[in-house]
């Protein structure tokens, strides 16, 4: 009897964005990660500049100091084609006369670029095109979920409990200051947060007190994104994070975890640079010290909200607790989340295989599903325009009134 063959997982890092190291760090955890038993891992880094590349030397987090990978032996360019007939990475994508491109198939890819160009449901445009089955949110939820403004207004229709917030067009911010401060400081109070609205890792996020450090933070999101959001701060919260896995409606959340700030807030430093694990270095108290029926409230509210924008595979939501500990508050829904909370996931007994294993297998099942959809719909509508020409497409025209 032969042996099962190994699935090949494509995991992609990197990318277009500025959590770029992030992804990077995130890559490398989530490679680590796989049984070689099981499965072949393939890396794929896409630089600074969007170009893309693969080779087993891209397994060693040291080869990513100098920011260069190019020329290095045994890396070599590829991509992902959006044609179906491809259904992987196409190597040496561009070459030239005397030498060919080759295809290397894989069976799911797993992204790993945070923010831009990755998390915002552009990649996975990608793979949807390439009929390719990939863990994680699809399209449409992890568009939603990467934009903070449209995520509040997705979750306020579903009664989910989210903080009052303004939203700031970077043009509008250029052409008149002193209307947009006069619009936020008469829907809000300070102290406010300021947050790119489409960027994580805390990047391009400001607490402020007063107006001019208001102005201040605003020049330098409006940097990052040409929307921000202005939201009313919390005093005094407490972070309590909550992480789900599963597609949609069969959602598990994890145990919750409460971050520990030595700033007002958590920061990129805190998150990533105070140890050598990302996430997982932070500082937290594993479960967080709460009832069990506020510890419940949450997370079935985690639940609720990754339902809400038809989440799938796995996601982070970050919530804000009053300092009374009466009302919480949706902050944010992670859907890359760093180190994919493997911290969490191991409150409940799962390795880090068996978390990677387990969104390998509900990317397989989400496109089960998906292929189940209907997309050839052959009518005759094409040999008829031939006949009638293209005016004739709609039918008659409508009569001119006198």
């Amino acid at each position: 009897m032969s042996a099962k063959r190994k699935t090949t997982v494509a995991v992609i890092f990197g990318g277009r964005s500025v959590e770029h190291d992030v992804s990077i760090v995130t890559g490398h955890q989530i490679m680590r990660a796989f049984d070689a038993e099981r499965y072949i891992v393939v890396p794929v880094y896409i630089g600074r500049d969007g170009r893309w590349f693969t080779g087993d030397p891209l397994r060693d987090l040291d080869l990513y100091k100098d920011g260069n990978v190019s020329g290095i032996k045994g890396v070599e360019e590829t991509l992902i084609s959006p044609s179906v007939q491809h259904h992987g990475l196409i190597l040496n994508p561009l070459a030239g006369r005397f030498s060919r491109s080759e295809v290397r198939r894989v069976d799911v890819v797993f992204p790993a670029v945070h923010g831009s160009h990755g998390e915002d449901g552009t990649l996975q445009g990608l793979l949807e095109l390439a009929d390719i089955p990939y863990v994680g949110c699809g399209v449409m939820s992890s568009a939603v979920a990467n934009d903070k403004l449209i995520t509040k207004d997705v979750l306020r229709q579903n009664n989910i409990p989210v903080i009052d917030s303004e939203k700031v067009y970077r043009q509008e911010w250029l052409n008149d200051r002193a209307a947009v401060l006069a619009r936020l400081q008469a829907a809000l109070a300070f102290p406010m947060f300021v947050k790119p609205a489409t960027l994580g890792s805390s990047i391009g996020v400001a607490r402020v007190a007063d107006e001019p450090a208001l102005v201040a933070a605003l020049d330098v999101a409006v940097n990052f994104d040409q929307r921000v959001s202005v939201e009313a701060a919390v005093v005094g919260a407490v972070e309590i994070n909550c992480a789900v896995m599963g597609n949609t409606p069969d959602i598990q959340p994890s145990v919750l975890e409460q971050p520990i700030s030595w700033e007002e807030f958590l920061t990129f430093e805190e998150k990533y640079t105070r140890g050598d694990e990302g996430m997982k270095s932070a500082e937290r108290i594993i479960p967080a010290p709460l009832d069990d029926e506020l510890t419940a409230r949450i997370q079935q509210t985690a639940i609720d909200a990754f339902q809400a924008i038809e989440g799938r595979g796995i996601a982070r939501i970050d919530f804000l607790l009053d300092a009374d500990g009466s009302q919480f508050y949706l902050n944010e829904i992670n859907t890359m989340p760093g180190s994919l909370a493997f911290y969490l996931w191991a409150e409940t007994d799962m390795s880090n295989a068996d978390v990677v294993d387990g969104l390998v297998r509900l990317a397989q099942e989400a496109h089960a599903e998906k292929r189940r959809n209907t997309y050839d719909y052959q009518t005759s509508l094409v040999a008829l325009t031939t006949q009638r020409g293209l005016k004739g497409v709609k039918g008659k025209q409508a009569t001119r009134a006198n």
